[in-house]
């Protein structure tokens, strides 16, 4: 059922509201370009985002730099390209030593210090570290519920969907400790019970909503869902009702759960003060097959620099400032802190970022100022550095290489077994005709236009400066991992790490 929470549109003002919007950034996980309705999936149900979708604003090319988990969010966060925070390669594991360094400023720090309660629920990925060192109350983030790292880290097995007798859909990582699900610093409860899980997410961000508006404060919340990342799960609601499986019926349940959360800002009357957006980290894990998610029309998904890995579905809803409708316009995950500490009439850290102020293309007063993207492999070095870059409706590929995450796919560009590969002279695509990258301009046997080798050789330019421009800090991957450091509900227990459990009654 959809929640009506939509209002009518006021007169445009084409300015941000005196006072500082309150903030919900909803994060999926593992979310592909075609898996919403509003995106053309034709048997997803999503009709809350569907609706956020016509009431707000569109983006059909909105990316993110990286199309993995952890270097993602560690660029949502920081508006910086996550090679500079070194957050590469790959992801974070329970045991990583290293985190999101304490030295980046998040975007929970910029808004906290303009006056905003800020709190987070769901999945972080960003480290977890020494008593917890990395862990959000230590970046910014007044309140925390939630999964340090993705739930498949760490054994799933005697995890439960709906009903209770019925085994979750899929195998997690062996030897380490259990899920842990935490309050800010403290273990709440080792493993989780997931199908429960969405619904503690929704009262936590209720509570946040609640206890700003009586403090007379806005509020910043980042929803970080664990849909529809693999293995799946849902509770009653929705397990076996999306008629698209697992993984509809987890994509069902987020959708259930935006619509939670228009809901209590509609009953606390903050719908009118709240902006919205959502967006998702990285393409599908088409290697899950119907489990993993659908890139639409676009070429691949998780892993890789195609547009499957790195193109999203974003929308943005504030009534009375955003008007409805589709933009074209080039965006990115990059964009949003700026773009936010604008909104807040926030100062900006004294770094480099990488994303631009989008705030005048949401208010409907301006283009977006953002012309060229890059994008890094999920295991990048300084020597190949960027493997892709557009600007305009053109993008070039440098290198290509295939990943796990996109086996399965009819294109074997996709798979693992494409190894790494340098392209001399590029791949060249245009994506207002071709946004699937089928057709290689430059390899096509058709003659290559004045104005694609002129985008060439703007792109091989840029290429150069973003390779000479940019610095990798130290990687915090490389730093290893400490079986010791995985959070346990009971320090020190043994057997380890099974003994790490400290289990819930499912309701």
């Amino acid at each position: 059922m959809v929640v009506l929470w939509a209002l009518p549109l006021a007169l445009a003002a084409g300015l941000a509201a005196a006072c500082p919007p309150n903030i919900v950034l909803v994060f999926a996980d593992d979310l592909g370009y075609g898996d919403l309705g509003s995106y053309g999936h034709p048997s997803s149900a999503t009709p809350n985002l569907d609706q956020l979708a016509a009431a707000g604003l569109r983006f059909t090319d909105f990316y993110v730099p990286v199309s993995l988990c952890t270097p993602s969010r560690a660029a949502l966060l920081t508006g910086r390209l996550p090679v500079r925070s070194g957050l590469y390669p790959g992801v974070l594991e329970p045991g990583s030593q290293g985190g999101l360094p304490l030295e980046e400023v998040t975007l929970a720090e910029v808004l906290a210090a303009r006056g905003y309660l800020t709190g987070m629920a769901g999945k972080w990925h960003l480290g977890v570290g020494p008593e917890g060192a990395f862990l959000p109350t230590h970046q910014g983030f007044h309140r925390f519920l939630g999964i340090p790292y993705s739930h498949d880290q760490g054994p799933c097995q005697n995890l439960t969907c709906f009903p209770p007798a019925t085994p979750c859909d899929g195998i997690c990582d062996q030897g380490l400790v259990p899920v842990p699900l935490l309050a800010n610093l403290s273990v709440e409860v080792q493993p989780p019970w997931l199908p429960g899980l969405e619904a503690r997410y929704v009262a936590f961000a209720r509570d946040l909503m609640t206890d700003a508006q009586r403090q007379g404060r806005p509020f910043f919340l980042y929803y970080a869902s664990h849909h529809t990342h693999y293995p799946q799960f849902s509770g009653q609601s929705s397990a076996g009702r999306s008629g698209r499986g697992p993984f509809g019926d987890s994509l069902m349940e987020l959708d259930a759960a935006v619509g939670a959360l228009m809901a209590a800002l509609q009953d606390l009357g903050l719908l009118r003060q709240t902006l919205v957006i959502f967006t998702a980290d990285n393409g599908p894990e088409t290697m899950r097959m119907s489990h993993g998610g659908s890139s639409g029309l676009l070429r691949c998904g998780k892993g890789t620099t195609f547009e499957g890995g790195v193109r999203e579905p974003a929308l943005a809803f504030w009534p009375g400032h955003i008007s409805p409708g589709v933009t074209h316009e080039l965006a990115s995950s990059l964009d949003l802190l700026p773009t936010l500490a604008a909104l807040a009439g926030a100062p900006l850290p004294n770094v480099t970022l990488d994303g631009v102020d989008l705030s005048s293309l949401l208010l409907g007063i301006g283009k977006s100022p953002r012309q060229t993207m890059v994008f890094y492999s999920a295991y990048p070095d300084e020597i190949r550095g960027v493997f892709a870059v557009r600007k305009g409706k053109y993008k070039a590929h440098f290198f290509t290489q295939g990943s796990a995450h996109s086996d399965t796919t009819a294109d074997p560009a996709c798979h693992a077994s494409s190894l790494l590969t340098a392209h001399e002279p590029p791949l060249l695509f245009d994506l207002s005709e071709d946004p699937g990258e089928n057709y290689d301009l430059l390899r096509s046997g058709a003659e290559v236009s004045p104005e694609a080798l002129e985008a060439l050789k703007h792109l091989q330019l840029l290429k150069a400066q973003f390779d000479a421009g940019v610095n990798f800090g130290p990687s915090q991957v490389a730093l290893g991992e400490d079986p010791a450091l995985q959070m346990c509900c009971k320090p020190g227990c043994s057997p380890w790490p099974a003994c790490c459990h400290c289990p819930e009654t499912p309701p």
